[in-house]
């Protein structure tokens, strides 16, 4: 790699155990999710040839010089939902599941309570933004929301609160959102999370649809790898391991009956081979010198020659919200 590349900032999870499980790394990948380039950077370096980075964020492509200057790179504006329509045959796909880095630590963007900023949180700068659903969903939807995709037990009584307080002004910051969702729990004991911690990722991914997004991306990997060709998906909790794990057990014709007594499932040629029999999490030494890895869990599988096929998405595991159901 040249120097420029090498500067990318981005410490990319799991990498050491994603290249080893796709070794050998070569050809042309797909990085899904861009971000600052971490993945990219470490594919070229492994072996890839060529490196397709897709990212809805545009902001991400305004710091993105030295990939816009490596020919061995091509940067798409694009959801990883439809990755498909931006390249095929591929010999290998990475998604970095989650929100980045560098969107938690730009106030202005509105992911964290830690900084003031607007109440944002659109990945993509467009569509419906947390203040929308915030100041205009009703009490009902927005406890759904909370619990749904928050897992909040105290979802009713924050929004009860939420759409109390805006009555009186609209809530547009994520300070004054965080203190209104603090005065509705019990101060955290050492150690604990943040009291919003839960209530801002749930209207974090109501913003993005992120659950959606992955479903049909996984679906889409499908479609766009060659035989041969593998998917890397690196999750940071439970809900989306679930998912990805479901979703390469049903295409990997590893899914059994649930109950025993329900007819037998109709055989189908696998359409995946897993080779991560069990979710991949840090070492000590990447924990030490990346704590963002904590939670972090790394599935690999390897397309096969196989048809496309769409997956049975009721059995996924993937939270909807009752007017989804």
């Amino acid at each position: 790699m040249g120097t420029a590349a090498a500067s990318a900032p981005h410490i990319p999870v799991l990498i050491g155990p994603l290249v080893a499980a796709c070794a050998p790394v070569r050809g042309t990948w797909l990085d899904g999710t861009f971000g600052a380039g971490g993945y990219t950077k470490h594919l070229l370096e492994a072996g890839a040839e060529h490196v397709i980075g897709v990212d809805r964020d545009p902001d991400v492509f305004k710091n993105a010089q030295w990939a816009v200057d490596d020919p061995r790179i091509s940067l798409v504006e694009n959801t990883f939902s439809n990755l498909d329509a931006v390249a095929s045959d591929l010999d290998g796909i990475v998604l970095d599941l989650g929100v980045s880095s560098m969107q938690l630590d730009q106030p202005d963007r509105g992911f964290s309570f830690m900084r003031d900023g607007p109440l944002d949180m659109r990945m993509g700068q467009e569509g419906t933004s947390a203040a929308d659903i915030v100041n205009n969903a009703s009490e009902t939807d927005l406890a759904d929301i909370l619990f749904t995709y928050g897992e909040e037990r105290a979802s009713r009584r924050i929004a009860r609160k939420l759409v109390a307080e805006r009555a009186s002004e609209p809530i547009e910051g994520t300070l004054r959102l965080a203190k209104i969702i603090e005065s509705c729990l019990p101060r955290p004991k050492p150690g604990q999370s943040h009291p919003a911690t839960r209530s801002f990722q749930a209207i974090r991914i109501a913003v993005n649809d992120e659950y959606g997004q992955l479903a049909e991306g996984l679906e889409a990997a499908e479609r766009a790898l060659k035989p041969g060709g593998h998917l890397a998906v690196v999750t940071f909790h439970s809900v989306e391991d679930r998912m990805v794990k479901r979703f390469l057990q049903q295409r990997g014709g590893g899914q059994a009956n649930a109950n025993r007594y329900a007819p037998a499932l109709e055989v189908v040629q696998p359409a995946f081979r897993i080779l991560t029999k069990k979710a991949v999490g840090p070492s000590e030494e990447e924990l030490a010198q990346n704590p963002r890895a904590r939670s972090a869990k790394l599935r690999v599988a390897q397309r096969t020659d196989a048809p496309a096929g769409p997956a049975d998405r009721t059995k996924l595991g993937m939270p909807q919200l009752r007017d989804q159901r």
